[in-house]
């Protein structure tokens, strides 16, 4: 599978965010990442509904919606009409079978998160239901927090076991990914990565997204 590069829009100035979108797509992203945080699933609050149906009316690339909320099979109806791919956490409380189902049902990409203390072979029977899985390599609910090397056997577990059942399923990291760890990510087994603060610090965000992708040439 080709790299893939999902930008963290909670890095983004959020004063200017049609901009930012528009800078991000002509730097070559292949879609957008949206953390939705409600205060209880973690400990931050971010946005919602709103703001990503705000986005989807001025984006041409595929938005990545990323639900770090309790229960969320409550509102995946709502954030289905504007989400392409839609995860939620495997730890959230949700039937995640039922909650899987449910968002393919509605015309969207499935994703499963885990946690960095979650094992993964606690979603291995959830696999053939998953268009992506979304390892966490920082704990959810902050930018600009390290990479924890943790995450790599998680994601070299999740490779074997996706490759062993023949199945086409995007693996995805997020947290502390930069031009030092986006290799070790992918030499592990991702290839779509999630970046903020690697990316909107940078003078040229088309220059360091090119870096990412080409790691998986």
């Amino acid at each position: 599978m080709s790299v893939k590069v999902s930008p963290s829009v909670l890095t983004a100035d959020f004063l200017n965010l049609k901009e930012d979108i528009a800078r991000l797509e002509a730097g070559g992203s292949d879609m957008l990442h949206l953390d939705v945080m409600d205060g209880i699933f973690v400990p931050n609050i971010s946005f919602g509904v709103p703001v990503i149906k705000s986005i989807k009316a001025h984006s041409t690339v595929p938005l990545d919606v990323h639900l770090m909320i309790d229960r969320p099979h409550r509102y995946i109806k709502e954030f289905a009409k504007y989400a392409d791919i839609l995860g939620f956490h495997y730890e959230a409380g949700s039937d995640v079978a039922e909650t899987l189902k449910e968002i393919r049902n509605l015309g969207c990409k499935s994703c499963l998160t885990i946690k960095p203390a979650t094992d993964p072979e606690e979603i291995f029977e959830f696999l053939p239901l998953c268009d992506m899985v979304l390892v966490m390599s920082v704990e959810p609910g902050f930018g600009g927090q390290s990479f924890m090397p943790s995450a790599l056997p998680k994601l070299e577990a999740l490779k074997k076991e996706i490759d062993r059942l023949g199945l086409c399923v995007d693996l995805e990291v997020d947290g502390g990914i930069n031009g030092e760890t986006a290799p070790l990510a992918i030499k592990a087994g991702a290839n779509v990565l999630v970046a903020g603060n690697y990316l909107f610090s940078a003078e040229n965000m088309g220059e360091r997204i090119k870096y990412i992708k080409e790691l998986g040439v």
